[in-house]
């Protein structure tokens, strides 16, 4: 954990780089020094079929979820929170000022006892660090 799942509508294609997105969005939760390196993940989905406000075509969407462990007391998941935001956010600017544009951000809380993982990177990451 982290892991951001984004959820973007379809015509955001010729605005914005999502792929872009994503890095601006992994590079911040590693500036955040809250995160395990090898736990954070950054995923985008395309939703192709969407109905926004009164239904113009035009009107864009993107909703970020963040997933994390317990373990963290409330003001520092608000401040990493709001890092993560803000860095998104002026990354969008350009979308904002182009169009009719919708940007939230959720973060949740996995309960430790329902939520099972298997990852060997962070075992990677630290050889490297300590054998290059």
């Amino acid at each position: 954990m982290p892991h951001f799942t984004i959820e973007y509508s379809a015509n955001l294609d010729d605005r914005l780089d999502i792929g872009a997105a994503c890095e601006v969005v992994r590079k911040a939760a590693v500036e955040t020094g809250i995160f395990p390196l090898g736990g954070i993940r950054v995923r985008a989905v395309k939703c192709e079929h969407y109905a926004i406000a009164d239904a113009r075509q035009d009107y864009g969407f993107l909703g970020m979820v963040l997933r994390i462990g317990e373990g963290r007391d409330l003001p520092t998941r608000k401040k990493a929170g709001e890092q993560i935001f803000q860095a998104l956010s002026r990354h969008l600017d350009p979308v904002f000022a182009s169009s009719k544009f919708a940007l939230s951000f959720d973060m949740q809380i996995n309960d430790k006892d329902t939520s099972w993982k298997r990852n060997n990177i962070h075992d990677a990451l630290k050889a490297e660090a300590a054998y290059g």
